[in-house]
């Protein structure tokens, strides 16, 4: 990889996308509030554990409208950089999602560093992710959710541990599950290509990634998934690098599994997330595009 992406400055303009949208906490503040309300008011089970590990807890959120029966599900990968943000600042997106007879899956997972004694990485987060998934898949019908239609979302980190997702290899991790539990993801202004995160200091210094967990994690070096669909999307007013590695994913696995790469004009990193929540947005349509498929 070439210069500028390894020099420091350079990437921290790239990748801190706080700074890049000043107004951040404008964002993170509704989230909460919206997401107060929902998990207030709708259906839902909360901190439901899918393993026995910091932050292995889950919130269900059932389908409430037509389909209410075998719902497709959608399971939500929150972002924060793998080392900020909760599932519980993300329950804003179930509304629209259960409404539309989709019962919508939260997931949490343990944040970097973790502490010296116990340390958190991103292959660690991967494992995480796994897990959850495989308990969504011999769980999620007794909530009315439909296991052979499951969609993994994801937002920014959670993109990159979305379309990780894809490739892994269920029938190894528990033999009672199928090839293709995973059957569609949607990645949000994903990270697909470690390598320069690995070089952005205020990253680094929680990530601590290594050469060999680069290669591992980014799923733009991995070869393409056996079955599958991905759609990835990133907001045109993010940074050039953000832009630049939403293309990565459908050069490196063609466009028969990315069939859609897509700019989302006029929108930052984080009201493209906004857009999501709101039928008639161009994103909420792709969801249920997939979820529905």
């Amino acid at each position: 990889m070439s210069q500028p992406l390894y020099d420091p400055a350079w990437l921290e303009r790239m990748y801190n996308i706080r700074a890049l949208v000043p107004d951040h906490m404008a964002y993170f503040d509704r989230w909460a509030r919206e997401s107060a309300e929902a998990r207030a008011s709708l259906p839902c089970q909360l901190d439901v554990a899918y393993g026995e590990g910091v932050g292995e807890r889950l919130d269900i959120f059932p389908a409430r409208g037509p389909g209410g029966g075998r719902a497709p599900v959608m399971v939500f990968i929150h972002g924060g950089g793998w080392r900020s943000l909760d599932k519980a600042e993300h329950a804003f997106l179930a509304p629209a999602f259960t409404q539309a007879g989709v019962c919508v899956v939260l997931v949490n997972y343990a944040l970097c560093p973790g502490t010296p004694q116990a340390p958190v990485t991103v292959p660690y987060i991967v494992r995480q992710m796994e897990k959850a998934l495989a308990w969504v898949g011999r769980h999620i019908a007794g909530q009315g959710g439909d296991p052979g239609r499951i969609t993994v979302a994801g937002h920014s980190a959670g993109g990159q541990l979305a379309a990780l997702l894809l490739t892994s290899v269920w029938p190894l991790i528990d033999m009672d599950l199928p090839d293709g539990l995973v059957r569609s993801v949607l990645s949000i202004s994903g990270v697909y290509d470690l390598e320069p995160v690995m070089h952005t200091p205020f990253l680094q210094q929680d990530l601590h990634l290594t050469e060999q967990q680069v290669l591992q994690c980014s799923p733009a070096r991995l070869l393409e998934p056996p079955s599958g669909l991905l759609h990835c999307v990133v907001g045109g007013d993010e940074s050039p690098e953000f832009q630049r590695q939403n293309r990565l994913l459908q050069e490196a696995w063609g466009s028969h599994t990315v069939p859609r790469c897509q700019v989302l004009e006029g929108l930052n990193h984080f009201s493209i997330l906004d857009t999501l929540a709101r039928p008639g947005q161009d994103l909420h349509h792709m969801a249920l595009n997939l979820l529905r498929a």
